[in-house]
């Protein structure tokens, strides 16, 4: 029997935590229920996605500055050029595939800043290729929100009609795609895909008791916040500069945490203005690293989407300092929905009364966690059977079908 040929699609192995867990969350049911599949990559990191996850990869654009700005004009040629040559490099990608696979993500989504001509053009070749040359895209358990910028808007919006499969990580998503004049009367809601990554192994806390993580976020704002994305970043880490001081003043252990590479800035930053031993980083690698931290510890403040995902999978009274309706949402869905808090106006002192009202409910809101969780374990298989009936219908079944590993 000739393999299935699939391919992953996205800003893979690029720095971003997140995004890489969704991709191995869909490595790990691709071989378990689909073991003959021949599986390769066009992502933003070829060699780290080659490296760490052992299948081929592809870079995803032609220019190798295209992430980098373009303030010469041999460099505004290159990138122009680029998306030329990207209509071409993808389609060809696309071709040699039986099936595309974005994995999670917020893919369709604005919530922070980006270009039209960026990622949101690179997913509109894919999903234009896969129609016209009849390989089956499936944006599996992606994010989605309103995109004020019309160029923006139109290439997600027909991204997403071109797909072949849709499912949402939320309803807010699924609501916004619709709003954009999408049909999705047949798109499912599942949990996020990372939450069927394995769960740590329960044991002896490698922390100090009473450890909190603070998940922190180069945080700017949104698309539609770019003319006060430096006041917004300043509050933000001033907010939670201040929070993380009065924790370290009531003598708690602090230990940082991060979701993508360009975090480690307001790391450094927090770590100078605080000057304690109380306070350390966590170097983490992957959301495998960040569980572990987590699990550690006594309760999770966090802000990037996928820290609050993993502290909330590993049962841990977590806060989140949301950013996008998808925050609030998550936290909604896993029954923490009174503790959240605007990352864009940080107020320390209210910031710490949630977090002392979050802490005298921790036994409770543990138990809580436990139950939601087995629902998502049970929710997530329903939506990898829903893919492989999608995708693979002429391909053998492999029993039993996949589920989180121990």
């Amino acid at each position: 029997m000739t393999p299935v040929r699939v391919g992953v699609f996205g800003l893979l192995g690029s720095g971003n935590l997140g995004n890489d867990g969704s991709l191995e969350a869909v490595l790990g049911y691709l071989r378990a229920e689909h073991p003959q599949a021949a599986v390769d990559a066009l992502c933003g990191g070829p060699e780290t996605v080659a490296a760490r996850y052992g299948i081929p990869a592809t870079r995803l654009h032609w220019y190798r500055g295209e992430y980098r700005t373009a303030s010469r004009a041999g460099a505004v040629v290159g990138k122009g050029l680029g998306k030329l040559v990207d209509v071409f490099r993808t389609a060809a990608w696309v071709r040699r595939h039986d099936v595309v696979i974005v994995p999670g993500m917020g893919v369709l989504e604005a919530t922070l800043p980006l270009r039209p001509w960026g990622f949101p053009y690179s997913l509109f070749l894919l999903c234009a290729s896969g129609r016209l040359l009849g390989t089956r895209v499936a944006l599996v358990g992606v994010g989605a929100a309103a995109i004020r910028e019309r160029p923006t808007r139109a290439l997600v919006r027909w991204s997403a009609r071109l797909a072949s499969y849709r499912s949402y990580r939320d309803s807010p998503s699924r609501d916004a795609i619709r709003a954009m004049g999408v049909d999705t009367a047949r798109d499912e809601v599942y949990p996020d895909l990372a939450f069927a990554l394995p769960t740590p192994r329960s044991g002896a806390p490698s922390g100090p008791p009473g450890t909190v993580c603070v998940g922190v976020m180069d945080f700017h704002g949104s698309n539609d916040d770019r003319d006060r994305a430096e006041e917004i970043h300043r509050r933000y880490v001033e907010g939670t500069t201040r929070f993380v001081r009065a924790l370290v003043g009531e003598g708690r252990p602090v230990r940082l945490l991060t979701g993508d590479a360009c975090d480690a800035t307001v790391v450094a930053a927090i770590l100078d203005a605080v000057d304690s031993p109380l306070v350390t980083a966590a170097d983490a690698a992957s959301l495998a690293d960040l569980m572990k931290e987590m699990a550690a510890a006594d309760t999770v403040v966090a802000t990037r989407y996928h820290n609050l995902v993993c502290a909330l999978k590993v049962g841990t009274p977590t806060l989140a300092l949301g950013y996008a309706a998808k925050s609030d949402a998550l936290m909604d869905r896993m029954g923490l929905a009174a503790y959240c808090h605007p990352a864009r106006e940080v107020d320390a002192d209210r910031l710490l009364e949630q977090f002392r009202a979050l802490e005298k409910r921790s036994a409770e809101l543990r138990q809580t966690l436990a139950e939601r969780n087995l629902a998502a374990a049970l929710r997530l298989q329903h939506q990898f059977d829903a893919l492989t009936a999608a995708l693979f219908p002429a391909a053998p079944h492999h029993a039993p079908a996949y589920r989180e590993a121990p």
